[in-house]
């Protein structure tokens, strides 16, 4: 049965949605935890008990396998991982990136994946590291290009086939990757070779790969950022449009003696408590913890636990149409991931499309905040209002006559009709006392408005100390001090 993806909710890029492979149906935004069958410091009846609805394992590991080959072959995957939710396996790709060489053909590793009932395949794509050249990932990505089409020649258009996409570092090789990906009928996308950056914290070079990955990839399919582990980024991914991650961090980072949160992550010696509501934190001290032959498994039961929490924390925010707060919040965490915010925000316009008109509200943070696609799509529609011959806007509340319309006027917004007062974004935006970013912010309302309704006469109402800022804002605005 082919792999189905239905959309339930939007905010910003991001999905609430249920992708369906097989009999399997699992909630997104979703992460999939990586388990090799070798080494299972969380077992997958553990993972499901913490509610994970599904898991990725490596169907590379499981050809090689002298223990678990014939058992998968013979049981399949399910029954020898205990684990009845929805399994991805990877080709072998991964030791692709490693190794540089894998033993095993492109259709050897999706007719094994098929024979050991994986519920989504992966056909074997070419990793690009983001440092190659462009005619490394030009020729690495016509192999890729070139396994999927064989992938679906074979296999079938309902086989439930995953359509990596690759290009490395070069944007319009990952916008055509997509496009390729999507005319082939692939209803699921992983965005690949993206590990690298991630774990150089280069987070804004990773918004500009995914925003342009999905420039190509079908609005109706699922997105998967491929070996995205780490809970500080997921608000951030999701908020781009991805709907899928898997990672095996939380056992990596168990396994190095680091303790996860939802901004970051630290050294367990380091810390005097464990700030997490968990079972592991609630029944250990740190030295417990640190003194404990389970020491590995236990943080990695943690750093699991903080990795889904997020997860289901990123549903109820799209829910409740506050993604851009968890967005804000989380990516304050880090420099590099703040770096990554304000890459994601000049695809503002991109992002408009994509967003929900009405939210539950709007909270000023910064001036990050002023490039929301809320502030966005309220300035470029103040072109559809019909004014009169003379209009003032007022900054500072006071109305003189001779003016036909009176508009008030809320940074980082604008003007606005009075009418509108109660209703998203201005009456449910909550702003601070206000300062020089979210006032020029909303004088490019102002600026909007002039420039789209040169037949009237426009006024600037305003204290002296915003003189300075409107007149630069809008050149040539009559403005009353």
């Amino acid at each position: 049965m082919p792999i189905t993806f239905e959309i339930l909710e939007k905010d910003i890029a991001g999905r609430l949605g249920k992708l369906k492979a097989g009999d399997k149906v699992i909630r997104t935004p979703a992460l999939l935890p990586v388990i090799n069958p070798h080494l299972q410091p969380v077992t997958a009846a553990e993972m499901k008990a913490m509610g994970a609805e599904g898991l990725i394992t490596n169907a590379y590991i499981f050809s090689r396998s002298r223990e678990f080959r014939e058992k998968a072959l013979s049981l399949g995957l399910h029954q020898v991982l205990g684990f009845d939710g929805l399994i991805m396996t990877d080709s072998g790709s991964f030791q692709l990136s490693v190794y540089g060489d894998v033993e095993i053909t492109n259709m050897e590793t999706l007719e094994f994946q098929n024979a050991i009932g994986s519920d989504i395949h992966v056909p074997l794509d070419i990793p690009t590291h983001p440092d190659s050249d462009r005619h490394q990932a030009e020729r690495d990505l016509e192999v890729t290009m070139a396994r999927l089409r064989e992938a679906k020649e074979h296999l079938g258009p309902d086989a439930p086939l995953a359509g990596p996409v690759q290009g490395g570092k070069f944007l319009d090789l990952r916008e055509n990757a997509g496009r390729e990906a999507g005319e082939l009928g692939f209803t699921f996308c992983p965005i690949g070779a993206v590990v690298p950056l991630m774990e150089s914290y280069r987070y804004g070079e990773l918004v500009d790969v995914v925003m342009s990955a999905k420039k190509g990839i079908p609005i109706s399919s699922c997105v998967h950022l491929f070996g995205a582990g780490h809970p500080a980024m997921f608000a951030l991914a999701v908020a781009m449009g991805c709907d899928i991650f898997d990672s095996a961090a939380y056992a990596l980072y168990a396994r190095e003696g680091r303790y996860l949160t939802p901004s970051g992550s630290a050294k367990v010696q380091e810390l005097h408590e464990l700030p997490c509501p968990c079972q592991v934190c609630r029944t250990h001290t740190v030295d417990e913890l640190m003194k404990s032959p389970e020491r590995e498994r236990l943080l990695a039961l943690h750093n699991l636990q903080v990795s889904l929490a997020e997860i289901a924390r990123i549903r109820q925010a799209i829910q409740d149409g506050v993604l851009w707060e968890l967005v804000d919040e989380r990516c304050r965490g880090h420099p590099q991931l703040l770096k990554g915010y304000r890459a994601l925000l000049n695809h503002g316009k991109a992002l408009e499309g994509s967003d929900r008109v009405s939210k539950r509200r709007f909270f000023y943070r910064g001036a990050e905040s002023c490039e929301r696609t809320e502030v966005r799509r309220f300035q470029a529609l103040l072109d559809r209002l019909v004014l009169p011959s003379s209009v003032l806007i007022s900054l500072d509340g006071r109305e003189f006559p001779g003016f036909d319309l009176t508009l008030p006027f809320k940074p980082p917004f604008g003007p606005f009709m009075d009418e509108l007062r109660e209703t998203f974004p201005i009456g449910q935006s909550e702003i601070p006392d206000w300062d020089e970013v979210m006032v020029a912010s909303g004088c490019r309302g102002i600026l909007r408005l002039v420039e789209t309704h040169r037949e009237c006469r426009i006024v600037v109402s305003c204290q002296e100390r915003w003189r300075d800022i409107v007149e630069r804002m809008v050149p040539g605005i009559e403005v009353i001090p």
